[in-house]
């Protein structure tokens, strides 16, 4: 494992992890349909979950940016980003890929991503954000603990 300050060890990149559970609800799927016909309304629940995901994840990229500090989870954070969407989550990120993951499982139509869920909220606590937040404790001390006390991890 490496040093938490120089940079944190996370496990596996986000997005596989997202992007591995929905694949794998649509194979199940494919082999022991769990399928459920939303209706327009969940198409345009979906449709709309997934733009407010990909917005707010093109937000949160923007004020990452904008502090010259890196989005890569296997990078080390060149500064601690409190503002933008980091006002009101400390994971503005990952509360993003939710939504997205949500308004993709209304669209796929089936109820096998909301049986993987508690697979990815698992994967992505103790895969990538408990290290992150170690880095970030080990690089900012007391900041990022005022930030910790201040500002929810997700919502």
């Amino acid at each position: 494992m490496s040093d938490p300050i120089s940079k944190p060890a996370t496990l596996l990149p986000p997005p596989l992890i997202y992007m591995a559970s929905l694949a794998g609800a649509w194979e199940l799927n494919q082999s022991l349909p769990l399928g459920i016909d939303w209706g327009r309304i969940g198409s345009g629940f979906g449709w709309g979950m997934l733009s407010i995901g990909l917005c707010g994840f093109a937000w949160a990229l923007q004020t990452i940016w904008a502090h010259r500090t890196t989005v890569n989870p296997y990078k080390a954070a060149s500064a601690l980003v409190t503002s933008g969407p980091f006002r009101f989550s400390r994971n503005p990120i990952y509360v993003s890929d939710w939504l997205v993951y949500a308004g993709l499982t209304l669209l796929l139509h089936t109820w096998w991503p909301v049986l993987l869920a508690p697979i990815v909220w698992t994967a992505m606590r103790f895969g990538v954000i408990r290290h992150e937040e170690a880095h970030l404790q080990a690089k900012f001390g007391v900041a990022y603990e005022t930030y910790c006390e201040n500002t929810r991890r997700w919502l």
